[in-house]
């Protein structure tokens, strides 16, 4: 009974699944020319890769390699460390985080069953260990390209709300949920609003618990 295809994770709601083909399946073919567009414009303007590809925690935790539109420059300092995010984020790549256009290439990992339309984002490999046990139960759901912290603030919310919210929608979640927050998506990139916190590309390093709460 708990075996299941890759597209169809054992836990995930199977409703939840066929909402996520429902929507991506026709989306993808309808913008396949501004996928091919896009990646033409990351080539010209920011250059090769045009895919930035990390490993990231997805459903249980599980590792999965997580890729985007390139929107940042490899720029580093004379001993070969990286410039700061800010400093290498180009003009196109903060035109293209501002209407969440580099996230186009994760509709693949919908379609893979690595993510889903709606849910926690998929954060950093090393944050794993700095969660506490009540906030790790993000990891309870596939990951998300948008979810519920993003339209009630995106990266202008501090760590431990955002990571508040993340746990209310596991528990809380529907179909009516995650429709609304769909149409609640639009209504952010439209806007632009929470994009990135002040003097960050987008959100600080969360550092653990104590670093972090109030």
């Amino acid at each position: 009974m708990g075996q299941r295809s890759v597209f169809f994770p054992p836990g995930v709601p199977i409703s939840k699944r066929i909402m996520d083909y429902v929507i991506v399946v026709p989306g993808v073919i309808l913008i396949s020319p501004l996928f091919l567009i896009l990646a033409l414009l990351v080539w010209l303007l920011i250059g090769k890769p045009i895919f930035f590809c990390q490993e990231r925690p997805g459903y249980r935790g599980k590792p999965f390699r997580l890729c985007k539109f390139r929107t940042m420059r490899d720029i580093r300092r004379a001993d070969g460390t990286l410039l700061p995010d800010e400093e290498r984020l180009t003009s196109f790549g903060r035109v293209m985080r501002s209407l969440s256009l580099d996230e186009l290439p994760e509709l693949v990992h919908v379609l893979r069953g690595e993510m889903s339309l709606v849910g926690p984002r998929p954060l950093l490999m090393q944050y794993l260990d700095r969660y506490s046990c009540e906030q790790a139960r993000r990891h309870d759901v596939l990951p998300g390209i948008t979810g519920w912290a993003q339209v009630k603030g995106r990266n202008i919310l501090e760590w431990p709300e955002k990571f508040r919210m993340d746990v209310w929608y596991v528990d809380h979640w529907s179909l009516l949920l995650d429709f609304r927050i769909l149409l609640l998506t639009i209504g952010k990139v439209v806007k632009r609003e929470g994009i990135n916190q002040p003097g960050h590309a987008t959100s600080p390093e969360f550092m653990g618990n104590d670093q972090t709460s109030p």
